[in-house]
């Protein structure tokens, strides 16, 4: 499994509904900060992938709002792909703040869509070789 954590988003006044929490809207751009940035720590970009020819918009998205996120808290987002990508991709996330309390969880399902037929494909082969070797097997029988 792929994990990353991205940390530093600091909640902005703009961010947050008329009793200062985070506006639940909010959070699909935190996972999507997230997910860029993941993808990012392994060398993969989303524009090289588009420029070559390769979409991946969100299929589906599920969150789990535990607490209130306030203005001026420091954001940290986990990010984990449990599952080698196919023809989508899954990618799940923790919100804590400053303090470790975890705020939210979700989920978003992306699927890899070709950019001049709009018809689904398979992952970019080079995601796949950054993703691979957070999936591979380990033969514990040589680890001491």
């Amino acid at each position: 499994m792929f994990t990353y954590e991205h940390k530093g988003i600091r909640v902005r006044y703009a961010d947050t509904d008329q009793m200062g929490y985070v506006y639940y809207g909010n959070y699909g751009r935190f996972y999507e900060i997230g997910r860029v940035e993941a993808l990012r720590s392994i060398g993969f970009s989303y524009r090289d992938m588009e420029e070559a020819g390769t979409m991946m918009p969100v299929y589906e998205n599920y969150s789990r709002y535990l607490q209130p996120a306030r203005y001026d808290d420091e954001l940290s987002i986990k990010v984990s792909i449990p599952e080698l990508p196919t023809a989508r991709v899954v990618f799940r996330y923790e919100i804590r703040n400053q303090e470790g309390s975890v705020l939210n969880t979700g989920e978003t399902t992306l699927v890899f869509l070709n950019r001049e037929t709009n018809r689904p494909t398979r992952a970019p082969a080079f995601l796949l070789e950054k993703l691979k070797p957070y999936f591979e097997k380990t033969d514990i029988s040589t680890n001491p």
